[in-house]
This record gives structure tokens, sequence and C-alpha cells, in this order.
């Protein structure tokens, strides 16, 4: 019997220190976007797998673009489609031109102040190349004509956890395309 305990022990011992065995972050072949999460601004982690269900759309951020209007029509977005189940987060990034100089808080209270946005935010992440979080490498190798190229990118995520698109940053929030593409998800059975 001592002799069987020993070798369970040697086993999980060896699954613990073995670096092919360990637990990994999820890369560019996991199966849909559920198995990702994002670091929260205020501490925790927005585990997209809570949304299972809903269609989620994440948009890179940066409150010193060019583009920081879109806050707006992003709040506008939050408010129309969140209570038909739409989840909105916003990824601070300071990838492009170095737009975003805020930290932590911060970056949300921006937000909220400047132009009423109250979605949530997560961690300032890294958003392209090979540093970039583990979702954008995801998406990126799914959809690698569609990769952000500024402040603003936003990917749709469908219901069944797959990506749907993305959307450079030039297009508005309530475009008709956009809307559109959401609304597609919202009545998806």
């Amino acid at each position: 019997m001592s002799l069987l305990r020993r070798d369970v022990l040697s086993l999980i011992g060896g699954l613990a220190v073995s670096p092919a065995l360990a637990v990994s972050v999820p890369g560019p072949d996991a199966p849909d976007a559920y198995h990702f999460a994002f670091d929260r601004l205020e501490g925790g982690r927005i585990a997209l797998e809570a949304y299972r269900g809903k269609p989620i759309l994440i948009v890179n951020t940066a409150t010193n673009c060019g583009y920081a209007g879109q806050f707006a029509s992003l709040e506008q977005l939050w408010q129309r489609y969140s209570g038909r189940g739409l989840m909105l987060l916003a990824v601070p990034s300071n990838d492009f031109g170095g737009q975003e100089p805020l930290e932590g808080m911060a970056i949300a209270e921006s937000a909220r102040q400047v132009h009423g946005a109250t979605y949530p935010f997560a961690a300032k992440s890294t958003v392209r190349g090979p540093d970039a979080h583990p979702f954008y490498r995801w998406a990126a190798a799914r959809r690698p004509a569609e990769v952000p190229t500024w402040n603003f990118h936003k990917y749709l995520i469908g219901r069944d956890g797959d990506l749907v698109g993305g959307f450079a940053a030039g297009t508005d929030p309530v475009s008709q395309q956009l809307v559109r593409a959401i609304g597609q998800q919202l009545h998806a059975a």
C-alpha cells in the first residue's frame, strides 16, 4: 500500500513541476472566446465565460485618442442593448501613439467624467504583437485581416463564443453596420 501511495505522490509532484504539463494561458488555438479573462481595473478578473450565450463587444480604448468621443457612443450602445444581453468591455491600451497615459482606475474615471461611460473597463493591456493579451492573439489568429490598427477597434463575439468580426477604429459604435451585427447576435437562437 505504501508503494502505491509513494507512486501517486511522485506522479502528482511530477505534474506540478513539469512545464509540458503545466496549466497555461489559452492561446490562439482556444476553441472560443469563453476561455479568456481580463484583469479588472479595480482588481479581480472579468471572465468571458460569465457571458456565455450573450454577444460581447470588446473595444481597445485610449482616453487621449482622437476617437475618444466613441466612449459616449459606446455608452449609447451599452444603454440600448445591455438590458437585452449585450456585454461591452473597454480594454484600455497604450499601443497606438501612446494615447493612454493614465493608469488604473483613473482611466475609467476619466471616461466616466468626460464621456459618461458606465460600462466595464478591463485593466490596461497590450492588444497587438507577441506580447498582446491572449484574447487579442486568439482574435488575430481567427481574423488576421481584422486586427487592431488603432485605438477603438471593436471585436464582436457571438452568442456561441466565436468571433463574429472586427470593426475598424473609424466605425462608430452606433453605426448601422455594427448595430445590425449586434442585433443579429441578440436575436440568434
